[in-house]
């Protein structure tokens, strides 16, 4: 069983997994350049870059879109990727949240359920990041992640350099 497209529901959230009938509200919430300014894939804005970010979504096992609790409206998504169940570890991210929800608690919310749930399968949660990506970065570190490493991680194929960023479940 895929334990990776839970619904978690917070108080002001709600993840759910990601269906085809989400592409158009889903791209309308990552329709703002300003989302993607400091991300390797600046144009994932446009069309028909979104749909390949989608597809990627779609097809990992762990797609998540993210809504607002009260109007059920998408506000961005987020995915649990690369799941080693010998390593008891997983990757989150590839999260994106409108930008009325940048700077208070939706992130965090979000990460919180997200790693609520991961801990439930695993003891190590990893987060890639891409090196100019300072935004992603603070809130990472804002919710307790530590830099581990830096390497070369293969987005879309092609290897990108990253920084690797850890939690571990307590206790």
């Amino acid at each position: 069983m895929n334990p990776w497209q839970p619904t978690l529901v917070g108080p002001t959230v709600i993840l759910r997994p990601i269906v085809p009938a989400d592409l158009d509200a889903l791209h309308a919430a990552a329709s703002d350049p300003l989302i993607w300014e400091q991300h390797s894939e600046r144009h994932r804005h446009e069309r028909a870059v979104f749909e390949r970010f989608f597809k990627g979504a779609l097809e990992c096992g762990g797609g998540l879109v993210i809504a607002e609790r009260e109007q059920g409206r998408i506000i961005g998504s987020s995915r649990y990727y690369d799941w080693d169940q010998a390593g008891s570890s997983v990757v989150i991210g590839y999260t994106f949240l409108e930008r009325a929800h940048w700077g208070g608690r939706t992130n965090a919310e979000v990460k919180s359920l997200m790693l609520a749930h991961a801990f439930e399968h695993v003891t190590t949660a990893w987060f890639h990041v891409s090196p100019g990506n300072l935004r992603s970065q603070r809130a990472l570190e804002r919710i307790g992640a530590r830099l581990d490493r830096r390497e070369q991680v293969p987005v879309g194929g092609v290897p990108s350099d990253r920084l690797i960023y850890r939690i571990d479940r307590a206790g």
